[in-house]
């Protein structure tokens, strides 16, 4: 299979020859392997692992995205990622860096939705008063 893993501005890491790809979806961990079905699969944060015969197994963070496998190709496209070869620290990030940001951004969002219903309140008071 070919792997490509990509951010929203650069290829992180791309590699062909790989022999199974395991990654956490929503659903529980799958594994992919040439054969396998054509699917796509929504992605939380947590730890993408693909093997190739040369690197061995080789382990990611990710952040939330997508993967689609069409054929030999493995697109997986994420916020965020990390490469290492500590697991637990790999899982470590996972939950503080990237389930963080994850909180805080939700936090910014209903602040925004606060500011933007009482800002369109105030609004419709002035037109009809």
């Amino acid at each position: 299979m070919r792997l490509k893993v990509l951010l929203p501005y650069q290829v992180f890491a791309e590699k062909s020859d790989v022999l199974r790809i395991v990654v956490e979806t929503h659903a529980g961990s799958h594994g992919l392997l040439p054969q396998r079905f054509d699917c796509v699969a929504a992605l939380p944060a947590g730890i993408l692992m693909y093997e190739t015969e040369l690197d061995g197994e080789v382990f990611l963070a990710v952040d939330e995205g997508v993967l689609v496998k069409a054929g030999p190709e493995v697109l997986v496209s994420v916020r965020r990622a990390i490469g290492g070869s500590d697991l637990e620290r790999l899982h470590e990030l996972v939950l503080k860096d990237f389930l963080e940001v994850d909180e805080r951004e939700r936090e910014a969002r209903s602040t925004m939705a606060r500011l933007e219903s009482g800002f369109l309140q105030r609004f419709a008071d002035i037109r009809h008063g």
